[in-house]
């Protein structure tokens, strides 16, 4: 089945007897181990009980498949739920986890992290259909739910953040869980002490290091018709690991907004009215270029080089050809449109 966004956090912390197993997946991997690990302490406990938990990889599940229902059906020594738990990179074979979920009961539960799965990928569909099991989506946050998230990691530490200082690092940060985090908890240790609410100077002065490149400035440089800063840009990001999905995706959220604010304009807004009516609001160092793009672009034209972005990242997932080439062709074709605007 699938739980509601509003019942999972609930289900994580308090998974309920008759749930025997979680799909944790997505492409927001922070997320997913976070979310996983959450759900494993409060099946099992004490992580560390070897006699309550087994800790599997898809490699190993693959290489004997009948281990993993062995260890869904053995018992917790001393008593207790057993945890069975499969991560690391790949995906475990369909048969075998099926078969180890039918498996489970009272006495055990199967949790399995992966990747980005498609709405119609085995895994998933098996887990979504389960009667007694959840499949738990990991997406990156972004907008209000990004800032919700940062506070909330800021609580648990005691500390606050101005509303500027959190708009800079949800625009620099990004939405993958487990980065904002580490930041986040390397930033109240840089600005700790004096109770007062974390400044700018101080977000800048950590995160800078970690953000010489971000794709939000793919992004600018893409909606701004800059075809060298954009092609240099791709080039970093690739070398540096990026994913041409996550950049893609990154484009679309920056033209998602640019078409909103220029809904806004195009209704009678003046550009800062509808710059300002966004949420999260636009970073001020990113204004101008904003502003301008406001100016270059039509809620028609925006919503074609949208259909472009998604079609772009369906060829990457489906078609083999390399997903980096894929990106850039499609990221030159809109800048040089937004050029020609």
């Amino acid at each position: 089945m699938k739980p509601a966004p509003r019942e999972i956090e609930r289900l994580l912390r308090a998974p309920p007897a008759t749930l025997g197993g979680a799909l944790v997946f997505g492409p927001d991997q922070g997320l997913v181990r976070e979310r996983a690990d959450l759900l494993a302490r409060a099946v099992a406990g004490d992580l560390g009980d070897a006699f309550r938990v087994a800790q599997l990889t898809p490699a190993g599940v693959r290489d004997d498949p009948a281990r993993l229902s062995d260890e869904t059906r053995a018992l917790a020594f001393g008593g207790g739920r057993r945890l069975v738990w499969v991560r690391g990179p790949g995906e475990a074979p369909i048969d075998a986890v099926e078969h180890a979920l039918g498996g489970t009961g009272p006495g055990s539960f199967l949790l399995i992290e992966a990747g980005d799965l498609a709405a119609r990928a085995p895994l998933r569909r098996l887990f979504e259909a389960a009667a007694a099991a959840v499949a738990i989506a990991c997406y990156p946050e972004e907008g209000e739910s990004l800032e919700r998230v940062m506070q909330g990691i800021l609580a648990e530490h005691g500390a606050r953040a101005t509303p500027e200082t959190l708009a800079f690092l949800g625009q620099r940060l990004g939405g993958d869980r487990q980065l904002v985090r580490r930041e986040i908890e390397k930033l109240i240790l840089y600005a700790a002490g004096g109770g007062a609410a974390i400044g700018l100077a101080d977000a800048e002065a950590v995160t800078g290091d970690v953000t010489e490149l971000t794709l939000d400035d793919i992004a600018a440089a893409v909606a701004g018709g800059e075809h060298a800063a954009l092609s240099r840009l791709l080039d970093k990001a690739f070398q540096q690991g990026e994913s041409a999905i996550g950049v893609l995706r990154a484009v679309m959220r920056h033209l998602h907004r640019l078409l909103e604010a220029t809904a806004q304009r195009e209704r009678g807004a003046t550009p800062e009215a509808a710059m300002a009516a966004l949420r999260p609001p636009v970073f001020f160092r990113q204004q101008p270029a904003f502003r301008a793009a406001l100016r270059t672009w039509s809620s028609a034209k925006l919503l074609v080089v949208l259909e472009l972005v998604l079609k772009a990242e369906i060829v990457c997932k489906t078609s083999g050809i390399p997903a980096a080439a894929v990106c850039g062709y499609t990221l030159t074709r809109i800048a040089h449109a937004a050029r020609r605007s």
